[in-house]
């Protein structure tokens, strides 16, 4: 559905499909941790 969104969409077209997605109670499937995030972005946000 994701897909079908883009810059020229109406933005109530966002709210449904957002509420959709709530209802759906669908996750984010992230692709690495947070461990690795912090040791890939280091650079970026050094502490």
């Amino acid at each position: 559905m994701l897909d079908n969104l883009n810059l020229h969409t109406p933005a109530c077209s966002y709210g449904a499909w957002e509420e959709e997605r709530n209802r759906q109670k669908v996750q984010i499937h992230w692709r690495f941790t947070t461990k690795e995030a912090r040791k890939k972005l280091k650079r970026l946000y050094p502490s």
